[in-house]
């Protein structure tokens, strides 16, 4: 009987991104494995990882198996994919649908060596990819593979802007009918959040139930950051227009453009205007606020230690403060309690009580993640970037967290929004 030759056991080889993988390697002699992964991405950048195992000429469960050093250390075979750390700098560029395509490669004794392929995909079969410019409103339209109506979800970016069009597309994939619209830093847009009326917003919005004739009414938010202090705007401004809110590390304050306005513009300049009178900025005018924490700190910046002063003032909070009594729906909370851009747990629980207080009808809910950072995104995606530089304003910025947390919440909340979405459709 020939020996049998190494091989790398992936499965399911090619899915969705938010499919969990069972990763085995399979036929390799007594002595060290060593397992590398590489990920290029559509803007450039490139992703490597690599780990060390020891085979006793049995499988390697991947999910059962922890490395004996290497870049992740827990048995799990999706830490080979969130482990994956940066290697080559990529340009800005429009967030990319297409697939990814994980290279693995293992090395064992005697020269033995397999290869595998691991796609992750955004669009569902079917789902429908289509560019919006009408009546002022931009974004990406996706649409799912059977025939509608559908409920809606409006995807909000933060304070990077452009189109989420990753998040969208996964939406669609579970049979929502997804919006990634954009408000600023996109083709047709402002290329600032400065001075943003929320008039633009109204205008989606009715074109979205008018147009896309959402199923039973239902047009959700869900957005990212800015994007979450945004939804919960939105919902408490035009609250017959919003079903329900989706909110990653949101604020329920409103803030001025912090690192989103335009070039030498004051960090507490209005980001949203409604009637044209500009919405009040929590910092502003702010007794406690302490931005020197911010400004003179050395190395990656935590903003969220200045806005956490600017908290502790009682009266520039209240005067900051989002009537959220006033949404008509659900409201799903999802915040880092490591998070180094703003307090996303402090925010997310001053937003529940003050719904709780309110007596809110309908469902909260406040999911909140240890060693998790600002970063809570889409599942299995790399997961190593605790800092980075602000596309707007160019500064460094520490997210927070750590890979296994960040890892953790993205996964874990992605199964907490579907939960809470059918949960809001149904009823």
């Amino acid at each position: 009987m020939s020996e049998q030759l190494p091989q790398i056991a992936v499965t399911p080889v090619d899915g969705l991104i938010d499919t969990p993988r069972q990763i085995v390697l399979r036929g390799f002699p007594h002595g060290a494995v060593r397992l590398q992964a590489m990920l290029q991405e559509a803007d450039g950048s490139v992703w490597q990882g690599e780990a060390w195992f020891t085979s006793d000429g049995a499988d390697i469960d991947l999910d059962q198996v922890k490395p004996d050093r290497g870049d992740w250390h827990e048995a799990k075979a999706t830490a080979v994919i969130t482990s994956l750390r940066q290697t080559g700098e990529g340009q800005r560029t429009p967030e990319s649908t297409e697939p990814l395509s994980v290279q693995l490669r293992a090395f064992g004794e005697n020269g033995c060596e397999a290869r595998a392929t691991l796609t992750e995909r955004f669009l569902a079969p079917g789902v429908e990819r289509r560019a919006i410019a009408q009546g002022g409103v931009v974004g990406t339209l996706f649409t799912p593979a059977a025939g509608g109506p559908h409920p809606v979800v409006v995807v909000l970016a933060g304070s990077g802007g452009g189109l989420m069009e990753r998040r969208a597309a996964l939406y669609a994939a579970h049979g929502y009918t997804a919006l990634a619209l954009g408000y600023f830093g996109a083709p047709g847009l402002p290329s600032h959040i400065s001075a943003t009326p929320l008039e633009y917003f109204e205008k989606a919005l009715i074109w979205v139930h008018n147009t896309l004739t959402p199923a039973g009414g239902f047009v959700a938010l869900s957005g990212v950051s800015r994007g979450g202090e945004l939804s919960l705007l939105l919902a408490a401004t035009f609250p017959d227009l919003v079903s329900a809110v989706i909110a990653y590390v949101p604020s329920p304050v409103t803030h001025g453009v912090l690192n989103a306005g335009r070039p030498g513009e004051d960090r507490h300049a209005p980001a949203w205007l409604h009637h044209g009178q500009p919405l009040p900025v929590l910092s502003a005018a702010n007794r406690t606020a302490d931005w020197d924490l911010f400004d003179k700190a050395t190395g990656p910046r935590r903003q969220a230690l200045a806005l956490d002063t600017a908290l502790d003032d009682a009266e520039a909070v209240t005067r900051a403060l989002i009537p959220l009594q006033q949404i008509a729906g659900p409201v799903l909370l999802i915040s880092g309690q490591d998070d180094g851009l703003w307090p996303s747990t402090r925010f997310s629980e001053i937003a529940e009580r003050q719904l709780r207080t309110a007596g809110h009808p309908f469902t909260v809910r406040h999911v909140s993640y240890p060693d998790t950072g600002h970063s809570i995104g889409i599942p299995f995606q790399p997961n190593t970037v605790l800092e980075r530089r602000h596309p707007v304003s160019g500064i460094v910025l520490a997210f927070g967290g750590t890979v296994e947390g960040n890892a953790h919440a993205s996964v874990d909340s992605w199964r907490e929004v579907l939960a809470f979405l059918a949960e809001a459709t149904s009823a």
